[in-house]
């Protein structure tokens, strides 16, 4: 019989399974009629609440940080009116706040809230009104002058003085510093800013400007801050009403971080050192304020002056400061009278007089005002030298560097003309004075002071007067009172200190 051929194996094979069809088509449907009834929801939600708020203003919306929702537009003006009352000024984190006024703004109120109605009425930002939160700009006008005028007196309180490249003292050592760029108001750009669409609410944002120091490398100065820094910067304070002198002394580590480079034309390397002002001035201040009493200071801008002066010398280690002294309140006692109080304090008594008002009684209790001790040195005070009367003594003592050099004999005014205590200073010099009140010539005249206020009349000291043809007075005197207030020495001692007193030594006579 015929042989079978066999199927060989693998040749069969099951018929193909159709595709089986994946319902997504039901899920879409479901998610479909969810979100048309959330859809329909909000919609019956926002047409709900703007029935609401059909005679108000929305809830969201704000002009600056006044909330006018709910409000209709005749209580919205006048919120804005009595609290639209402050513009910020931001330059990033910083703000400072203006009153409108000011900055020259006046806000139209009633367009500025009708504006606000609107807001979330028209196509497209109902919602955010309703549920979210509207900005509403302000309709202003500027009157450009004011602002102007305004921008520029804020502008040095807004900027950030640019850094120039310094030294700095690290591991013991000098090293350079790299400069930082500043930042400066752009008047005018702000100006146009407020004057277009630039106030947000209540904020203007600030227009700056970088600005760039003007030392890039301080390399060539490393040398010299390294010289300089192996010391302390040490700030003599001299007080010349007492005479006495303290230091406030500044560790290398503190004071070379205030070290910085300054454009110098007159410096070979065309650099010289400086001391950056703000830390410096700021050291001083905490000085003043942590070690004076309330009668004393001193003047932080001479103060920062003399020690730059004394770093471009080349020798911060001498640094002077003088004291200022302030006016003082003194409170009536019994028994005591114009002349007595101003005594005490050293101080002629006119001066006091014409401090409160022209004064001519007193009562116990009663509280007067002190000129300053200082009243008198109105010339640069020489720190080195000193002149010290004493009324009770009738002596003058001289003194440089802190060391007596001359102790001399002397006679002050009688009572009925007296020589007035205080602290006074040389104000003058005359080779030969004359006194037309008493027709007296004295000779080497040093004027102290005046002790009439507004008046020419001086006392001062003198070596043995004359009178008429040449009567030589007082020369059996020294050691009493006899002069009209001036300080009496021998001839040959008053031509000595004459010669010896610049203007400005100071002169401190004592009761």
């Amino acid at each position: 019989m015929p042989a079978r051929a066999l199927p060989q194996r693998g040749g069969l094979r099951r018929p193909a399974r159709p595709p089986r069809r994946r319902r997504f088509g039901t899920v879409w449907l479901l998610l479909a009629i969810f979100g048309g009834a959330v859809a329909s929801v909000l919609l019956l939600m926002v047409g709900a609440l703007l029935l609401t708020f059909a005679s108000g203003i929305l809830p969201g919306v704000v002009v600056g940080d006044v909330n006018l929702g709910g409000l209709n537009v005749e209580r919205a003006t006048q919120r804005l009116q009595t609290q639209w009352d402050t513009v910020v000024l931001r330059d990033g984190e910083r703000v400072w706040q203006v009153a409108p006024a000011t900055l020259g703004v006046s806000l139209d109120a009633t367009a500025t809230a009708q504006l606000a109605y609107r807001q979330g009425r028209s196509k497209g930002n109902s919602l955010q009104a309703l549920l979210g939160r509207v900005q509403v700009t302000p309709i202003i006008a500027v009157d450009a002058d004011t602002a102007r005028l305004e921008l520029e007196r804020i502008a040095q309180q807004v900027a950030i003085a640019p850094v120039n490249a310094g030294v700095a003292l690290e591991a013991g050592r000098a090293v350079p510093t790299p400069p930082r760029n500043g930042r400066a108001l752009d008047v005018g750009a702000t100006l146009a800013l407020l004057q277009g669409a630039g106030l947000n609410g209540q904020t203007l944002p600030l227009a700056m400007r970088e600005v760039a120091p003007e030392v890039l490398d301080a390399s060539p100065l490393v040398a010299q801050a390294n010289a300089l820094l192996s010391n302390p910067l040490d700030v003599r304070v001299f007080d010349p009403v007492t005479g006495d002198s303290i230091y406030w002394s500044v560790a290398p580590q503190q004071w070379g971080s205030w070290l910085s480079a300054a454009a110098d034309p007159a410096s070979p390397i065309g650099l010289s050192l400086r001391l950056q002002n703000a830390p410096l001035r700021d050291y001083l201040a905490g000085q003043a304020t942590t070690v004076f009493d309330p009668s004393r200071t001193i003047d932080l801008d001479d103060a920062v002056r003399r020690v730059q002066q004394a770093l471009a010398d080349g020798q911060p280690q001498q640094a002077a400061v003088v004291v200022e002294h302030l006016p003082r309140t003194h409170t009536v006692a019994p028994g005591q009278t114009l002349t007595s109080i101003a005594w005490d304090y050293g101080m002629p008594y006119l001066y006091v007089q014409q401090a409160n008002g022209g004064l001519t009684s007193l009562s116990v209790g009663q509280q007067i005002t002190i000129p300053p001790a200082d009243t008198f040195l109105k010339l640069p005070v020489v720190p080195d030298k000193r002149i010290v009367v004493s009324i009770r003594e009738q002596r003058t003592r001289v003194y440089e560097n802190g060391q007596l050099i001359w102790d001399w004999p002397a006679s002050t005014g009688i009572n009925d003309s007296p020589t007035w205590p205080g602290v006074y200073q040389v104000i003058s010099h005359e080779i030969n004075a004359y006194a037309g009140n008493w027709n007296l010539w004295m000779p080497h005249f040093l004027g102290v002071y005046q002790p009439v206020p507004g008046s020419d009349f001086t006392n001062g000291f003198h070596g043995f007067p004359t009178r008429g043809g040449g009567q030589l007075l007082w020369e059996n005197s020294l050691g009493r009172r006899v002069t009209y207030g001036c300080i009496l020495l021998s001839s040959t001692n008053a031509q000595r200190l004459y010669d010896w007193a610049e203007e400005g030594v100071v002169v401190e006579i004592r009761a």
